[in-house]
């Protein structure tokens, strides 16, 4: 016995690594083991015999337990040891540079213009981009041979040759979500529509896939005059100046009367500045409220009247960061987008300034 507790407690103490260990541990402690062969033998010894054998066995299994678990304890220590000194870091030295994304002008141009018109009173309104031709022209007071009808201006859905129905469209305009959002809430509303449109137009200011707030408000007393102090207001906040506007009468079918909405601004050097100068920009049409776009919303136009307008969110941003194409928009270039996008962090808000 004292042979065996010599060789496996040094066999143990020179183990380099914990397989080696674990080796040991079997051909000691195993079921066929040295120490758990010679337990079995006690059946057959004296009384007197197994007296002295079996504490004696006992003491061994344990000590080569005991010297087995901290040799595994010491291998641990030194393999940490051994991480230590290879993954060594100076936690003093700088940072890596990682690159940071960059939000697109039209998602910071829209989160601005619902600041703004929120702090108004406005709500959110969101409807479906694939609508039906009801939606998108029959309820907007769109007659059968308006020119937005044909398939020159407007993106028309493919159906079955057999099929007889008005075809589904991509959105002209978010027109449709007020009317859907009459037909929900009812009156009196106060809502804008940001989201995306599609018309059939492609150069430098216009583009196949574009962006749009529409404004609604719906009451008893609204006129043209609550419109402009809307639109001046709105227009002043956004571009931080205060901003004139001119009304010319002009004609849309969902609207009447309707307005075009001219700015102030000025021509400097090939750029355009806002709120200064003699100078006039078309940016918006709008109007009160057709009777008609008012029934198809089950709204009763005898009791109720409002206004509408609708702007160009991706010509805002032209207009108020100096992007001269609105091509560029939607040309997935990182390098324009590292120049013309904000910091995830730049969230605009009223109080804390919309640039």
């Amino acid at each position: 016995m004292n042979d065996l507790r010599k060789r496996y407690l040094g066999e143990i103490a020179g183990a380099a690594d914990e397989a080696a260990l674990e080796r040991l541990r079997v051909a000691a402690l195993g079921k066929k083991g040295e120490v758990s062969l010679r337990m079995r033998e006690l059946g057959g010894m004296t009384p007197e015999e197994r007296q002295v054998a079996g504490p004696a066995l006992n003491a061994l299994k344990g000590e080569i337990n005991a010297a087995i678990a901290a040799k595994r304890t010491a291998l641990e220590d030194e393999a940490l040891d051994a991480r230590l000194k290879e993954e060594w870091l100076d936690v003093t030295m700088p940072a890596r540079q990682r690159p940071h994304g960059r939000i697109h002008p039209v998602s910071q141009v829209t989160e601005e213009v619902t600041a703004v018109l929120a702090d108004m009173g406005f709500s959110v309104a969101e409807g479906p981009q694939i609508e039906s031709d009801w939606y998108n022209f029959d309820a907007l007071n769109m007659p059968d041979h308006h020119p937005a009808r044909t398939e020159m201006d407007t993106f028309y859905m493919a159906q079955a040759a057999e099929d007889d129905r008005p075809p589904h469209v991509l959105r002209t305009h978010t027109s449709p979500v007020q009317i859907r959002a009459l037909q929900d809430c009812g009156a009196p509303l106060r809502i804008i529509c940001p989201g995306r449109v599609y018309r059939a137009d492609y150069d430098q200011t216009h583009t196949p896939m574009f962006h749009q707030v529409e404004g609604l408000a719906i009451d008893r007393d609204i006129s043209m005059a609550n419109l402009k102090w809307v639109l001046e207001e709105f227009f002043s906040a956004f571009f931080g100046t205060t901003v004139k506007t001119r009304f010319r009468a002009s004609h849309f079918p969902f609207t009447e009367p309707s307005a075009e909405v001219d700015i102030q601004c000025s021509w400097k050097g090939g750029t355009v500045k806002v709120g200064e100068g003699d100078g006039w920009l078309e940016v918006l049409g709008s109007g009160m409220v057709h009777p008609k776009v008012l029934e198809a919303g089950g709204i009763d136009p005898s009791e109720w009247q409002g206004f509408a307008f609708g702007i160009g969110i991706d010509r805002l941003a032209m207009l108020k960061y100096g992007i001269p194409d609105l091509r560029a928009f939607f040309d997935s270039d990182l390098r324009w987008l590292r120049h013309y996008g904000f910091a995830p962090l730049d969230v605009p808000t009223l109080h804390g300034g919309l640039q």
